[in-house]
């Protein structure tokens, strides 16, 4: 994510991505003034962000989220996880596709569907954008309180998103929708970012290189705040280890969730993400190729539901009847 203003940068973001074309600079100033200061021209002469510095990285994510979306508070601990709101839109642009598609082309009514987020963090950003693009329902899931506070402090306080999320803590650290689908709930779709480090001298090594990526420096000690808390990033055996763990809880709610999804990072984890799906008996697997700025990843979708139970569940929930 940068605000060079280079024409080739965003093509690879999804066609409804707000921020596909390059930022109007000038707009996310007026949202966020103070923004101003961390603006300074780039190898290349154009205005960027510094994007080394956390203050700044917050900045700019509050005036997208602002100017963009209408969120005019968005407010957390400066140790939380900042996230890049292009590629988060990405992901939940490409969710819509998926239920579009499932339902012969036709996109569910908003009010129709409920989304769980799982580890929304304390900046509920998935949430956000699935509330005002979209008007889906979310459950918004994390192991932190303090976390969850926080996400609920921001639901509070922008009226759009009232009564349109609900935060639920998650009292077991190794479960995902144990605890969390309530008896007779049902959701149509949920969607999560996985921790991605095994460990924490992982997590600083990743931070360094982001910030050496993002700003062209390359930066000794790198604030770890940039990247976030333990929790939103170390998982213990990694991506990996936390998916395939998913994948099993979510065979337990096989009848309750019509696609469960998540990014995954590593290519290399693919391989074996399928193996689980194939052993848990998934009968629909789905991979969509997702690629921001430099970074590319991808989401990994499935569904435990027979032809004849998507039917009935698109009868019963979302009203459309294919003709």
């Amino acid at each position: 994510m940068s605000l060079e203003n280079s024409p080739q940068e965003k093509t690879t973001l999804h066609p409804r991505n707000k921020n596909r074309d390059r930022y109007d600079l000038n707009a996310l100033v007026a949202a966020v003034p103070e923004l101003a200061q961390y603006v300074k021209p780039n190898k290349y002469g154009d205005d960027s962000v510094d994007f080394s510095n956390p203050v700044a990285v917050k900045l700019l994510n509050k005036a997208l989220l602002n100017y963009y979306y209408g969120i005019k508070y968005w407010e957390f601990p400066d140790q939380n996880l900042v996230p890049p709101i292009p590629g988060r839109a990405d992901y939940i642009h490409y969710m819509a596709d998926l239920l579009k598609e499932s339902n012969f082309g036709r996109m569910p009514e908003g009010n129709k569907i409920t989304c769980i987020d799982i580890g929304t963090g304390a900046n509920c950003i998935y949430p956000i954008i699935g509330v005002t693009e979209y008007g889906w329902n979310f459950i918004a899931t994390d192991v932190s309180p303090d976390s969850l506070a926080a996400a609920q402090n921001i639901i509070n306080t922008n009226p759009q998103l009232t009564g349109k999320i609900e935060c639920r803590l998650q009292k077991n650290p190794n479960a995902f929708f144990d605890g969390i689908i309530a008896a007779n709930e049902k959701a149509d779709l949920t969607v999560c970012n996985p921790p991605f480090h095994a460990s924490a001298e992982d997590a600083h090594a990743g931070t360094k290189r982001k910030v050496q990526n993002l700003s062209g420096k390359r930066i000794k000690n790198p604030e770890l705040n940039f990247a976030g808390i333990s929790n939103e990033l170390i998982y213990e055996g990694g991506e990996h280890r936390f998916i395939h763990k998913m994948i099993a809880d979510s065979k337990r709610f096989s009848k309750d969730c019509y696609w469960f999804s998540t990014l995954v990072s590593k290519q290399s984890n693919l391989k074996g993400i399928y193996k689980a799906l194939e052993d848990f008996k998934a009968t629909d697997v789905k991979t969509i190729e997702m690629g921001t700025g430099n970074k590319s990843t991808r989401i990994v979708a499935w569904s435990f539901l027979s032809k004849q139970e998507q039917k009935e569940w698109r009868d019963a929930r979302w009203k459309i009847v294919a003709k």
